[in-house]
């Protein structure tokens, strides 16, 4: 029997108008929210998180075709179910106390594959 392979993932998230319309002294619940994802799918059982990128200093503004992406998240999943439940953390998560949810101050799209085998140097 072989061993089942990982999934490679990288994680896109957009940040939306939504977030960039509150005031400045209310964007910190979309913050707290958005530790609460990061370290939600730290602890699921079987990923392998490899990495991150925040481009919020170089690409300012909204991501509304989701391209350029706000940041990234990279890791191994260890199936597609896994995948699923990373994203649908942002139809879970709350954010602050008025029935909010992390959907509808950014956006999350998986891309899935495998590692590009590296070749040898």
């Amino acid at each position: 029997m072989t061993e089942k392979k990982p999934i490679r993932t990288l994680l896109c998230i957009a940040v939306l108008q939504n977030f960039f319309d509150l005031p400045f002294d209310q964007t910190g619940p979309v913050w707290t929210a958005t530790k609460q994802f990061l370290a939600a799918v730290h602890k699921m059982p079987g990923v392998t998180v490899l990495g991150t990128i925040d481009d919020d200093e170089t690409m300012v503004g909204t991501s509304p075709t989701g391209f350029p992406w706000t940041c990234y998240l990279l890791g191994d999943f260890p199936d597609r179910e896994s995948v699923v439940a990373a994203c649908n953390l942002f139809r879970t998560i709350e954010v602050g106390d008025q029935g909010h949810r992390l959907w509808r101050y950014m956006r999350i799209e998986a891309r899935m594959g495998r590692p590009l085998p590296t070749p040898e140097l």
